[in-house]
């Protein structure tokens, strides 16, 4: 992946911890949180002027089937705040099982003219074309995490910010290593052919460069717990020790933890991904290796139904003196310990 000089000088400060970004600019979007329920569903609540009832709305939604706690989440969420919404009228599709199917979906809905779309894509090079269809259609598409290869197929873009999770997980493990560059770190991705994978692996490496430390072992995943135990026990098997272990994502990191416990290993200290409940509850235990995860919030999804009501009805954020939502926000990624842990579990989400 290159980089051009404005790229480079984010991922340094990332790496100086200054966590800096448009990230920050949610705060005005996601304020006053409430805690709907224990499946993670986080939705605003307050009642700024930018909220007050307005023009009727109807909002299409579409995201992969929820096959695993984090897709399951962003659904939710997203079903959770537009329910909160007396102008909005919530239309979901089924993304079905791949892009095609997605793709069909969504000309349906585009045929029936909803004012705004949130599209999380199955893949997002592959659902750019519909991206732009329904944009030329005069529907306003707040383009939800997976990217659409062209900017032009969505009116904004809300994501998470994978290489800043592969940093903070990287910072991590560092800091705790540090002055052993003989360390061994083990790395269990998900889905390599992803760019999502690429980008939480090369932050990662960037940050435990800064150590003077490499990743030894790596063996993929695909986000499933399956996955996740038998991407671990072929980690474990080829690295007879470890000191850290970074699992890219807590869904899969059920399968993980069950291969080390059945391996018996307790040699080496691991973190996580996304910031599940279940991965929550151990670092609030201690009760295994996790000490450690870095979030990548489904609440994006509360936050893209926001963006897509202001914009119908146009409106901008109220907390920014700009007249329209941002065209990007990227959301920052936490870092979740035993420290910080009990203000981080309302926002679990269930594995």
């Amino acid at each position: 992946m290159s980089a051009s000089s404005g790229d480079m000088s984010r991922r340094k400060l990332l790496l100086g911890g200054a966590a800096l970004g448009a990230g920050a600019l949610l705060a005005g979007c996601t304020s006053n949180e409430k805690k709907d329920d224990d499946a993670g569903t986080n939705t605003k609540v307050n009642a700024a002027a930018s909220e007050a009832p307005g023009k009727a709305v109807t909002i299409g939604f579409s995201a992969p089937a929820a096959d695993h706690g984090w897709i399951g989440a962003i659904t939710a969420n997203a079903k959770a705040q537009a329910a909160k919404f007396s102008d909005v009228t919530l239309k979901v599709v089924d993304a079905g099982k791949d892009a095609p199917a997605q793709i069909a979906a969504l000309d349906t809905l585009i045929g029936s003219k909803p004012d705004a779309i949130v599209l999380l894509p199955q893949d997002g090079a592959q659902l750019t074309e519909i991206g732009k269809k329904a944009t030329a259609a005069g529907i306003i598409v707040i383009n939800l995490d997976r990217e659409f290869s062209d900017s032009a197929a969505s009116f904004s873009l809300i994501k998470g910010d994978n290489y800043g999770m592969g940093i903070a997980a990287g910072k991590f493990i560092g800091e705790k290593l540090k002055g052993k560059t003989d360390a061994v770190i083990g790395e269990i991705p998900g889905i390599d052919e992803l760019q999502l994978t690429k980008d939480r692996s090369k932050g990662f490496a960037d940050a435990l460069k800064t150590y003077g430390l490499t990743v030894k072992h790596r063996v993929a995943g695909a986000f499933t717990v399956e996955s996740g135990q038998k991407a671990a026990a072929n980690l474990l098997q080829a690295a007879p020790k470890l000191d850290a272990v970074w699992n890219h994502d807590d869904d899969q990191g059920v399968g993980v933890l069950a291969a080390i416990q059945q391996a018996g290993r307790k040699e080496f200290f691991m973190v996580g991904g996304a910031g599940s409940r279940d991965a929550m509850d151990h670092i609030k235990a201690g009760d295994s290796v996790l000490t450690a995860t870095v979030t990548y919030p489904p609440s994006m999804a509360s936050s893209a139904i926001i963006l897509a009501r202001l914009a119908a009805q146009g409106k901008g954020m109220g907390d920014l003196v700009e007249l329209q939502v941002p065209k990007l926000i990227v959301l920052q990624s936490e870092t979740i310990t035993k420290d910080n842990v009990d203000k981080y579990l309302p926002l679990g989400f269930k594995s």
